[in-house]
């Protein structure tokens, strides 16, 4: 990632809540991405908000969003890019450019993307965070994180955070994780090749309304993806024309796809965010945050592209 150092926490919200303790005090002010990873947004609105810090998520692709939310004690802007399921992608280097005009800091979400496909620090981010229990790690049978800051001085102050809220990896998942990312580039890539071929394929598909994919020219923010990021990833959104019946009629219908709320493995997993990862979110704010009823997310992984296609296939007949 290019930051000054970084170190392992036992998960992905183990990382983000090591960040959020050390940035944030009584009357701090945050924003966020408003799709973000779904637990990410709860323990900022329900219990943060306990403390007396207050949070306001937009849609950080639309930069005038931004701007309109910041305010005086605002102390972290944290973005996701691309978006937790909708795929919408934030012009970093301009986040940045507002977030420091107002003194806050900029944290990033590497997750979707890993350091093979895009760099945040390089584009104005100030700590970038992974959960390592997808693609760093990549074969499922890891829960992990890690936190980046880019200067000396954003260390020294996480670092003691980390240490006494105990959320530090264990040895063995290191040592799993180590394992993992020996072959890191070679399954990013070979993932996002068969997501380059499963995109179109979707997008004409009588029972897709509509896919989000940052290699397909359709997608909102096309361009910015195509100068921010090294690749396209192998994340697909698309939404179903049957809604949430026919999202959970899919899902229940996959056969080589693994369903699970995860991503980033070598196998490839699939997961339909109403009902799964942002179900504890109220209906109206996971609509408004763009995750739809009917909205099923893809993390293609390594398999032969015509056994996943058949998969879809058979699962799309059913749903």
């Amino acid at each position: 990632e290019g930051g000054f150092g970084g170190f392992a926490t036992a998960s992905g919200m183990s990382a983000l809540c090591t960040v959020l303790f050390a940035v944030l005090e009584q009357g701090a002010h945050m924003i966020g991405s408003s799709s973000v990873y779904g637990p990410s947004r709860v323990v900022v609105e329900r219990d943060f908000r306990r403390f007396g810090v207050t949070s306001t998520f937009v849609e950080t692709a639309d930069l005038e969003a931004v701007r309109a939310a910041l305010r005086p004690e605002t102390r972290l802007v944290f973005v996701e890019t691309p978006a937790n399921p909708t795929m919408a992608i934030t012009d970093l280097a301009a986040v940045a450019e507002l977030a420091h005009a107002h003194g806050a800091i900029l944290l990033v979400d590497n997750t979707f993307s890993s350091p093979i496909l895009q760099h945040p620090i390089a584009l104005g981010a100030d700590i970038v965070m992974h959960s390592m229990t997808k693609f760093l790690n990549g074969h499922s049978d890891v829960v992990a994180g890690m936190v980046v800051p880019a200067s000396e001085a954003l260390y020294r102050r996480l670092r003691p955070v980390h240490a006494y809220l105990g959320a530090c990896m264990d040895p063995h998942q290191a040592w799993l994780t180590l394992r993992g990312l020996r072959t890191l580039s070679m399954r990013v890539r070979t993932a996002q090749a068969g997501a380059q071929q499963i995109a179109p394929w979707l997008e004409r598909h009588p029972k897709v309304e509509w896919v989000r994919y940052p290699g397909l020219p359709s997608h909102p923010q096309y361009e910015l993806g195509a100068r921010q990021m090294e690749g396209p990833g192998s994340l697909i959104s698309f939404e179903l024309r049957g809604g949430y019946e026919a999202g959970v009629r899919m899902l229940n219908h996959v056969k080589l796809m693994t369903l699970a709320v995860s991503l980033g493995g070598v196998e490839s997993l699939i997961q339909h965010p109403a009902s799964m990862t942002h179900a504890a979110m109220p209906r109206p704010d996971r609509v408004a945050a763009g995750i739809s009823d009917g909205l099923v997310r893809l993390s293609v992984g390594c398999e032969d592209v015509e056994d996943i296609l058949a998969d879809l296939s058979q699962a799309l007949d059913q749903a």
